[in-house]
């Protein structure tokens, strides 16, 4: 009698082997189902899945100009983020990976430029100029190869005159009227052509075509903000050479996501000192790495909540050792098919003692450091954690104890939290009513919320993987990492 082979279960493994042989809207349809049963959940999972499909649209699709590519990508972007609103991972990968093809694109048009840029400027050299009568050129002076990439310091330089080209007939003419800044372009074969000090100021507003090329750097380093619509008018690009390096940018983002957790480990030390008191909440695979790391040389204790009703049975696991639990941790679960920890927290030589969350205010004149886990962190400095994480947060504020907040960049999203409420996931009610206790059900309404938000003020430092950042220099991390043309997609 032959045994069946048992289904896996849906989830990331079953989705990334999926990806070899399905076809591209299949993939496509397939994450959105996931996604709509919270079969893949959690940050890390869901951007991990994100990046692979987008890996997978970008190889198989067939582009003539960017802008079909990015037209592409957004329409799966807002389809996945449709599907799951409040995983702003996805939305997140989304938004980087567009960003990534701007780049390349604008990278290969500025190359482009500068090299039509220096063939016209030797075209022109060599080819004489029209005379009026009067010996001056008809035709404006072309700037030197120096001068054709965009500096302000550059702006505004002129060629140096020849005074003895001025002769008789030219100072007996009649003098021209002064030149406006738009006008200032226009050719005078009457007279020597006078250009004005307003021209002079205004000289980028109207650059010449042979001059500068358009991708101005920003305040950020990138340039200005460029559309669909104006990267394809830009002409097609050579997709033969642009595509390897979109699939290697979006390679190098998988990369950086199942690194993060050991980028944010190599700060423990500079954090942690000997014979602290840590205080922490749920399952987070990134808090447990950070405290690992920091136990190989130091020596303290770690309070740790339960965080009931949730999170309780992942929490006791990870510090007994009873394995996993998938599905209840707030950063990774069983589907990233990792390996399961290697050391856990007392096998460390950490001292943990775990407490309920009723006795978190407490306990915290005792502690010297909270450390906490996230869900997703906004452009604002605040964030989104398991449920009780703004609970600890406000004893934390009021006992004067500094929260440390560990979290991957790719958490941090360019979204605002106008609507708080929005942003909160609700669990089943079960876990903390039984349905058999039918007339207390009926006389109560019971709420289950899985996060909390947790404000900007509350949260005294960000470790993540590019180092510590204080709430009020996210933005400039958000302005790093996301396009503006790509914060709504």
């Amino acid at each position: 009698m032959s045994v069946k082979p048992i289904a896996a279960c849906p989830g990331l493994p079953t989705f990334l082997k999926s990806l070899k042989t399905n076809i591209v809207e299949s993939s496509v349809e397939h994450l959105i189902s996931l996604l709509k049963r919270r079969q893949i959940r959690n940050s890390r999972p869901c951007a991990i899945a994100t990046a692979h499909l987008l890996l997978r649209v970008v190889s198989a699709f067939k582009w003539n100009d960017v802008g079909q590519l990015l037209g592409r990508i957004q329409l799966v972007g807002q389809r996945l983020c449709a599907a799951q609103p409040r995983e702003m991972a996805v939305g997140n990968i989304v938004r980087r990976v567009l960003g990534l093809i701007r780049e390349e694109a604008e990278d290969d048009r500025d190359a482009d430029f500068g090299n039509s840029s220096d063939a016209g400027t030797d075209s022109q050299t060599s080819s004489p100029r029209r005379t009026d009568g009067a010996g001056f050129s008809a035709q404006r002076p072309v700037p030197s190869s120096s001068m054709s990439t965009f500096s302000p310091l550059r702006h505004g330089a002129l060629e140096p005159t020849d005074i003895n080209a001025f002769d008789a007939s030219a100072a007996s003419a009649p003098r021209p009227h002064l030149l406006t800044s738009h006008t200032s372009y226009n050719v005078n074969t009457s007279g020597p052509a006078i250009t004005s000090m307003f021209s002079l100021l205004t000289h980028e507003a109207t650059p010449s075509t042979s001059n500068a090329s358009s991708g101005a750097q920003s305040p950020v380093g990138r340039g200005p903000p460029t559309s669909t619509h104006q990267i394809s008018a830009i002409g097609a690009v050579n997709t033969r050479e642009l595509k390897p390096e979109i699939i290697g940018g979006i390679e190098e983002i998988i990369d950086e996501l199942n690194q993060v957790d050991d980028q944010i480990a190599a700060y423990a030390l500079e954090h942690i000192h000997s014979n602290e008191v840590i205080l922490t909440h749920s399952s987070s695979t990134t808090v447990q790495k950070f405290l690992l790391k920091a136990a190989a040389k130091r020596k303290f204790t770690v309070v740790h909540a339960e965080s009931f009703p949730n999170d309780h049975e992942a929490t006791h696991a990870m510090i007994g050792g009873h394995g996993h639990k998938a599905g209840n941790d707030n950063d990774d679960d069983e589907d990233l098919g990792m390996e399961s920890f290697q050391k856990l927290l007392t096998a460390a030589g950490i001292t943990v003692i775990v407490i309920p969350d009723s006795a978190v205010f407490a306990l915290m004149a005792r502690v010297n450091k909270v450390i906490l886990g996230t869900h997703a962190v906004l452009a604002n400095g605040g964030l989104v954690a398991a449920a009780g994480a703004r609970t600890i947060a406000k004893a934390a504020r009021v006992h004067r104890t500094p929260v440390v907040i560990v979290s991957g960049v790719y958490k941090l999203s360019p979204v605002y939290p106008f609507d708080f409420e929005s942003l909160i996931e609700y669990g089943d009610t079960s876990k903390i009513f039984n349905y058999e206790d039918g007339d207390l059900v009926e006389k109560v309404d019971v709420e289950n919320p899985l996060f909390d938000y947790v404000p900007a003020e509350l949260v005294d430092l960000y470790i993540t993987n590019l180092g510590g950042h204080a709430p009020s220099y996210l933005y400039r991390i958000v302005s790093d990492h996301y396009r503006v043309e790509d914060i709504n997609l």
